[in-house]
């Protein structure tokens, strides 16, 4: 038999904590499930970021989403997604078979690697992918400093 450990217990305890929270920062908390069926919740719309010295560029993969229905905000540097993807309505509930394929509301915060200029903001929607520009904030922008010889 182990002997207690309070340093363990509590080590125990942080570790699930820790869980918890990533999985809320994550927007996979059970409020996702009710969006996107299945064992465990999944963050939507997947995202690719990147970034380069003007810019952050988020390519969102989200088709059958009407732009009417899309909404992003920017603030600082945090994004948030947001919209609707319908249900089809050409096929009844009951004649499914199978359906993997979502429908409902869904938000998405991104923290995005630095701060962006939100007023210039760009944002395309092209074959199902939402590609957005975020032009980084001169704050941001790295600067070359020059050494005086002295």
């Amino acid at each position: 038999m182990r002997a207690f450990s309070p340093f363990r217990e509590m080590e125990v305890l942080r570790r699930e904590i820790d869980r918890v929270l990533e999985q809320h920062a994550e927007g996979t908390g059970t409020n996702k499930v009710t969006f996107l069926p299945g064992r465990s919740a999944r963050t939507y719309p997947l995202v690719n970021l990147s970034e380069d010295h003007e810019s952050v560029y988020v390519e969102a993969l989200a088709p059958g989403v009407d732009t009417a229905n899309l909404e992003l905000t920017v603030v600082r540097n945090t994004l948030t997604i947001a919209g609707v993807k319908p249900a089809p309505e050409d096929v009844p509930a009951e004649a499914f078979h199978r359906s993997e394929r979502a429908a409902g509301r869904f938000v998405r915060t991104i923290e995005l690697p630095a701060e962006v200029k939100s007023e210039v903001v760009t944002a395309r929607y092209l074959n199902g992918l939402l590609l957005i520009t975020l032009p980084k904030a001169d704050a941001a922008k790295p600067r070359q400093i020059e050494v005086a010889l002295s």
